[in-house]
């Protein structure tokens, strides 16, 4: 599994946000092995049990599970760094974590995963 963060001096994660993680991936794989790559990206919203929200003039969360993980859900062929300063951005502004950027326009799900700690 791809991961992220400029410094390994973070917070060991909780168990909940371990087993949440599991379960992430697990959901992520699932749905890329069903439909496999290049579908639009609110596609796989959909299939991942979509929960929007708001953040403040315009910023959307893709999902946010449990209170706790931020999700942001990608179906690109090229991977766009942006997106690591939109996931930073919408963990910041919602005070969690841990995120996780998921493009599901890859051969195989686990190279289509980025994880961001705070």
């Amino acid at each position: 599994m791809a991961q992220g963060n400029t410094s390994n001096s973070y917070k060991q994660l909780s168990e909940r946000e371990v087993w949440l993680t599991y379960q992430i991936m697990d959901i992520a794989i699932n749905i890329h092995k069903a439909l496999g790559p290049g579908l639009l990206e609110s596609i796989y919203e959909k299939c991942f049990c979509y929960n929007e929200e708001i953040i403040d003039d315009g910023l959307i969360v893709d999902l946010i599970v449990d209170d706790l993980i931020i999700i942001e859900l990608k179906a690109q062929e090229n991977y766009h760094p942006v997106w690591e300063a939109q996931l930073l951005s919408y963990m910041k502004l919602t005070q969690k974590r841990l995120g996780y950027i998921l493009n599901f326009h890859v051969p195989l799900m686990k190279d289509g995963i980025k994880r961001m700690i705070l």
